[in-house]
């Protein structure tokens, strides 16, 4: 009864939250992650009343399936926009920009946070700084693909920022595994190759397997059902497999074998796009299937947010640092590898601002950086800078797409039309 009442309490809180978003000219995204943040166990949660918010961040725990599902079906949406027609056209640029600003963001987060430490050792140590930078390239690809979807963004920048963000999921997991390796063996005192390079590698390959594996099959069931609710079906229970099949875990000649649920998932909808003649149609059923979903994962991501960590002013210096820098880096590293293939004007001018959100990736990172022993720090600095680029994130964003003149910015924005790209507008305006 406590769960039920709570969940019906996020969701119709959640939707009502977005109509005063909408009136000061915000995306639902941020209104449902306030709306997250105050039915949390530090807001109306910590009064207690029955079936009210959440009493204690376990009871957010607890709910990590429905977080978990709602990942699937947005890196499954993401791999959707693989399609290799559109590969042809940027699939260049996207590899290039994907990789190149995630690793100048890891690059200038570390370079900030290493002097930070020699400044002041006792602020954060080495490995620390170390894995903080890895975790700057992380983007979240919730929040951008869910401010594309409600104001139905349409235009060269919108396709490449979401190759761009699943390409920067994948270098971050990389860039991950190989600095909390290096982290750990600062620590121990012992290198590690088979943490730092071999293990991550087999986990991409491992998730690209059963990802395009799962595609082809799924592709191969839906040709027996003509019905669109059976297809939409089993659509929805393959998505559900691969979410469920990304959690296991196993050891082959010592070597820990694992799945990315991103890359698992963004790789089903890849191949099965790309092999089905109707996935676009059935791609458009299951948006509207996954919407209440997707408002559920965005309030309990908000109810998720730690509220204490604004009480120490440590953490509030370091992750203020590793704010701007991060920023800088996303920027300066999308700028200068936009211009370096020769993307358009409005491309290298925005596409580094619709890259700040960060959100779950980051966090499940910052779980594991807690083995190190300044790993709460990690963690406090991550929850920190997620409460920011949560709540401004998606609205930058929004502004980014305006200026370039990839969504509707007047009237009503109606879920059954797609927007047509109005006169480009200046970021301050």
């Amino acid at each position: 009864m406590q769960v039920l009442i709570s969940l019906s309490f996020s969701l119709v809180g959640g939707l009502l939250m977005s109509r005063l978003a909408k009136k000061l000219n915000l995306p639902a995204v941020t209104a449902y992650l306030v709306a997250g943040l105050l039915l949390g166990p530090y807001c109306i949660g910590r009064l207690n009343l029955l079936g009210v918010g959440f009493h204690t961040p376990e009871e957010v725990s607890a709910l990590d399936i429905i977080s978990q599902t709602a990942l699937g079906f947005i890196a499954f949406t993401i791999g959707n926009e693989f399609r290799l027609e559109q590969l042809k056209h940027m699939g260049k640029q996207a590899i290039t920009v994907g990789i190149a600003q995630a690793v100048f963001t890891a690059a200038m987060v570390d370079v900030a946070l290493v002097v930070l430490h020699f400044i002041n050792p006792n602020l954060i140590s080495i490995s620390s700084a170390i894995t903080l930078g890895a975790i700057a390239a992380a983007t979240a690809p919730a929040a951008t693909l869910m401010v594309v979807r409600q104001y139905k963004a349409d235009g060269p920048l919108t396709k490449l920022l979401l190759l761009v963000v699943a390409i920067d999921d994948a270098v971050g997991l990389v860039l991950f595994s190989a600095s909390f390796g290096v982290a750990a063996a600062l620590e121990s005192g012992t290198v590690s190759l088979m943490t730092v390079l071999v293990e991550p590698l087999v986990e991409i390959v491992l998730s690209l397997a059963l990802g395009g594996a799962a595609g082809w099959v799924l592709y191969r069931v839906e040709k027996y059902f003509f019905s669109r609710s059976k297809r939409l079906s089993i659509s929805i229970g393959f998505v559900l497999l691969t979410v469920g099949l990304s959690m296991a875990e196993f050891e082959v000649g010592g070597v820990h074998c694992g799945f990315s649920l991103l890359l698992v998932c963004m790789m089903t909808g890849t191949v099965f796009c790309n092999i089905c003649d109707f996935s676009e149609e059935l791609m458009g059923r299951v948006d509207g299937w996954t919407a209440p979903l997707f408002v559920l994962f965005f309030v309990l991501s908000g109810a998720e947010l730690n509220l204490q960590v604004l009480s120490n002013p440590l953490v509030l210096l370091v992750g203020v640092v590793y704010i701007i820098f991060r920023s800088l880096g996303k920027y300066l590293g999308a700028c200068g590898s936009c211009a370096a293939t020769g993307c358009s004007e409005s491309i290298t001018k925005y596409l580094g601002i619709t890259l700040l959100p960060q959100a779950g990736v980051a966090l499940g990172m910052a779980l594991t950086a807690q083995q190190l022993s300044d790993g709460a720090m990690v963690r406090s600095v991550v929850l920190f800078s997620v409460l920011v680029y949560e709540l401004v994130g998606p609205a930058l964003t929004k502004r980014a797409l305006i200026a370039a003149g990839e969504i509707q910015t007047e009237g009503r924005t109606n879920a059954r039309k797609k927007n047509t790209p109005k006169k480009p507008l200046k970021l301050g305006e």
